[in-house]
């Protein structure tokens, strides 16, 4: 990457000329013309990835995966798989404009005029009616009939980790932040969360294989107006349907739990009041309350789109719920030097989600189709 500065004296990431280049050419491959690298602009993620307009003004979206080579690999044949998959899932998605595995990198139609789903909520704007669609989304996606000749990856993805709960590899331990390990000791020390996330494991063995998503995160809802597009498929595969459902799920569960310490809702924020484990509860479940009705908007759509579900879907969705709130953990243990109180209280709900989760459905609504 080359860089440059700019007049404030801040750092501006540029791609290399001759990562342009290339981008230009796979362009060229497929009938589309060359960027206007003026128009470049960075996008936030894991990837290096860049939104731009080509020399004939079609808004475009380039991402070059990151990662260990092998990783890289998986990934993009998994998005690429998605692509060949298209006609049968019908999910609506941004176009893949061009692609090349060697490079690792993919192009997409950018929608210039959507707000992700994260944004919206953060802003208090992801509604009902948006909730609904995403869940409807998610059961066509997994109603989807696929034959035993599609090529789809059928691995088990790697999270919950059970054996990094038992002991962290050395790579890992030598490239965590303090935060993080002390993440992981608080789990590898909980021998009940520990012999939880094995039976979610088991149960996950032993229930309905459909094409999921498997990285479902409120920022990939791309809203436009009151339709919904449903971006990065690097993660597709055949899973466990309750992990795209668990996942929407604990992202609202953590808004609510994060929400403790703010204003949000119209109550006096917590800063400057005592943490007490009664406090959290109270506060937690009052803001919990208040977006509940996204969760059960979701599940009414995906419902809808898929009343044959299994049973006990609900239940493995709210343990994977609960195991988000532990994923949230890690992730902000990689991001500072120490965890924060309300980050533990969010893994302490996580945790209850997945020692009872039958409980735990009944009180999210997350109960089957009558």
């Amino acid at each position: 990457m080359a860089t440059k500065m700019t007049g404030s004296g801040s750092m501006l990431l540029r791609p290399s000329s001759l990562w342009l280049d290339d981008v230009d050419q796979l362009l060229k491959e497929n009938g589309l013309p060359r960027l206007d690298r003026a128009s470049l602009r960075r996008m936030d993620g894991r990837n290096e990835s860049w939104a731009a307009v080509t020399e004939r003004g079609v808004a475009i979206f380039v991402k070059r995966l990151n990662g260990a080579d092998a990783e890289k690999r998986h990934r993009i044949q998994r998005a690429l798989a998605f692509e060949d998959l298209r006609s049968v899932l019908k999910v609506p998605a941004p176009e893949l404009l061009a692609s090349q595995s060697r490079s690792f990198t993919l192009v997409h139609e950018y929608i210039a005029d959507s707000r992700s789903g994260a944004e919206l909520m953060v802003d208090e704007e992801f509604s009902d009616e948006l909730a609904y669609k995403a869940g409807g989304i998610i059961g066509h996606l997994h109603n989807s009939k696929l034959s035993s000749s599609d090529r789809i990856d059928r691995s088990s993805p790697h999270h919950p980790p059970v054996e990094y709960l038992e002991g962290l590899p050395l790579a890992v331990f030598e490239n965590s932040t303090a935060a993080a390990l002390e993440a992981w000791k608080l789990m590898q020390s909980d021998q009940h969360l520990l012999n939880a996330i094995k039976r979610l494991r088991e149960w996950e063995l032993l229930s309905p294989r459909s094409p999921c998503h498997c990285d479902l995160r409120m920022d990939q809802f791309l809203v436009t107006g009151r339709s919904i597009l449903l971006a990065d498929w690097e993660e597709f595969r055949l899973a466990d349907p309750a992990r795209d459902v668990g996942s929407f799920i604990g992202q609202w569960i953590s808004r609510a739990i994060m929400d403790i310490i703010t204003n949000r809702g119209g109550d006096t924020a917590f800063i400057g009041l005592e943490m007490t484990h009664d406090i959290v509860l109270q506060r937690g479940l009052e803001r919990l309350g208040r977006l509940l009705p996204r969760a059960h908007s979701f599940w009414k759509g995906y419902l809808n789109a898929r009343p044959d579900a299994d049973k006990e879907l609900g239940v493995r969705a709210t343990a994977f719920a609960g195991w988000h709130l532990f994923d949230r953990l890690l992730a902000a243990g990689e991001q500072s030097s120490r965890l924060a109180s309300i980050q533990r209280a969010a893994a302490g709900v996580g945790r209850t989600a997945l020692l009872r989760p039958e409980r735990f459905a009944k009180a999210l609504g997350l109960e089957p189709a009558s």
